[in-house]
């Protein structure tokens, strides 16, 4: 797989701005869910020329979905992700996820 397409988007919330905070940061991104927990430190490495220390792996699971239309009623869900919680080495960061 390559490291490209591994990483698929950070995941910028309130949440996740306040674990970029402090002397650990850690990254929250959006991953390919064939993608395991070595492949996505190596491409955090070699895309963003950091240190990653730890990197945990949740499955985001499908949430109910429903939307009122002239028709009726429609049910469906959101699509299933996978997203990866990367720990970085002190000092570090990601200029990219941070905007600078």
């Amino acid at each position: 797989m390559d490291n490209m397409n591994i990483l698929i988007e950070p995941v910028l919330t309130e949440k996740t701005n306040d674990m970029r905070e402090g002397e650990a940061k850690k990254y929250v991104f959006k991953v390919d869910p064939r993608a395991n927990k070595v492949q996505i430190m190596g491409a955090v490495k070699e895309l963003f020329n950091v240190q990653p220390i730890s990197c945990n792996i949740v499955n985001v699971k499908s949430k109910p979905k429903m939307a009122r239309t002239k028709s009726g009623m429609r049910y469906g869900k959101t699509t299933p992700w996978k997203k990866a919680i990367i720990t970085l080495k002190a000092g570090d960061s990601i200029a990219a996820v941070e905007g600078v």
